[in-house]
């Protein structure tokens, strides 16, 4: 009798115990969870979520329109967002693949760092991005505000980028002449739809071959509007902190920091040479007059030696062709802005060319100015290079509206041959 009451009392203490440790358990578990949610509001809050809810509420749109991912649904799509499912990296943040509960396949981009003071801009920006519906664009399917810095969730684009395919010899022979020309005619068709044709205009102010995505027909895909600006009613231009993509940027806007719609067009005419040459933007590894393609081209180009840096795969029967995007590369390199063709006028002529007509090309007349230029800013670029292929006259972070001017860094060029 007494060893079965030191039996029970023993097992009475251990329940007890039991009953103590689980119960201190589910009370951590509880106040982790209540930690864990008032975070998440906190962050939600100071992101910008209910900014974003609010504005749709006054224009009479409904929530649906923007999706709101909450943490949950974006780490598990993620596997916590383990290293493995990490596809980009740079500056900018990172891109991680995600697969949703419905078996989309995703592309969530962390940035870095946002800059608070900067959450209407982004909101803003959000809500036109969500709404611009173009098939060479990559899909914003909405965001999430639950997490430190809010996360962007993209439609997937498969075949990686125009500069992973261009700049290597043995992906660049699948680019066929035809191939680079539909893929210049359709990013020069996004851009002048969004300087055009969109409600509010949008200059993308980052147009470069890291930005360009290819899905598994090449088609382009034109993505990373985290630089990108929206234009007032009754602005053609804004003034901004320069900041861009080395080896990209418009040397106008970069002694004005005058932002306009051109600025995307110098852009878009280094993709061009870049298409033409297989070459990256910038080699260092090259001598000093090879360094910069621009330069190098319009140097080329007064000598009649452009034939020298032309990827031979591509020559064959397409010389003419081929001469005709020269010159219209040329056009979208002069140094003033208002000598260069609209993107309008440049999607015209590739479309042109593309239906075997000839459209339209720009003869801008002055390659001196051009090639003086940028031989002197050459130096200029060197000394302010980062190191990531990035460019800016400011080091802060952040975005950048039209009344503060802050920079968020680009992601690293990718390398050319």
């Amino acid at each position: 009798m007494r060893n079965l009451f030191w039996i029970l009392e023993i097992t009475g203490s251990a329940v007890g115990v039991i009953v103590l440790l689980l119960s201190v358990c589910v009370l951590y578990l509880e106040l982790k969870r209540r930690r864990s949610n008032k975070a998440k509001e906190e962050y939600f809050h100071r992101n910008g979520g209910m900014m974003l809810l609010e504005k749709l509420a006054r224009r009479g749109r409904s929530p649906d329109m923007v999706k709101i991912f909450t943490s949950t649904e974006l780490q598990k799509a993620t596997n916590d967002f383990n290293n493995d499912m990490i596809i980009g990296q740079g500056g900018f943040g990172t891109v991680y693949k995600g697969l949703l509960q419905d078996n989309t396949i995703v592309a969530i981009k962390r940035s870095k760092r946002v800059d608070p003071n900067q959450t209407e801009q982004f909101i803003n920006e959000v809500l036109v991005l969500s709404q611009v519906n173009h098939r060479n664009v990559v899909r914003l399917l909405g965001c999430c505000f639950e997490t430190e810095v809010p996360l962007l969730v993209y439609e997937f684009v498969d075949n990686g980028t125009l500069s992973s395919h261009v700049h290597n010899r043995d992906k660049a022979r699948y680019l066929n002449w035809e191939t680079r020309l539909r893929i210049a005619a359709e990013t020069a068709g996004v851009l002048s739809y969004l300087h055009s044709a969109a409600a509010t205009p949008i200059i993308h102010r980052d147009v470069k071959s890291d930005n360009i995505l290819l899905d598994h027909t090449f088609t382009a895909k034109v993505a990373d509007f985290g630089a990108s600006r929206l234009v007032p009613v009754d602005h053609t231009q804004l003034s901004t902190v320069v900041q861009g993509t080395f080896g990209y940027l418009d040397p106008e806007y970069l002694q004005t920091n005058q932002l306009t719609e051109k600025s995307d067009v110098y852009s878009f005419g280094v993709v061009l040479l870049e298409l033409l040459t297989g070459r990256g933007a910038i080699r260092f590894d090259k001598p000093e007059v090879e360094k910069n393609l621009s330069y190098f081209f319009l140097s080329l180009l007064k000598q009649d030696r452009i034939l020298e840096i032309v990827d031979d795969s591509i020559v064959g029967d397409n010389y003419e062709q081929i001469m005709e995007v020269a010159k219209l590369a040329k056009g979208c390199l002069n140094v003033k802005g208002e000598d260069r063709p609209s993107m309008k006028e440049v999607a015209m002529e590739l479309e042109g060319l593309l239906g075997g007509k000839h459209a339209w090309a720009r003869k801008g007349e002055d390659g001196e100015e051009t090639e003086s230029l940028l031989r002197d800013r050459l130096n200029e670029f060197v000394a302010n290079d980062g190191g990531d292929g990035s460019y800016s006259t400011s080091t802060a972070a952040g975005y950048d509206s039209i009344r503060d001017q802050i920079v968020v860094l680009v992601p690293t060029l990718g390398g050319g041959r």
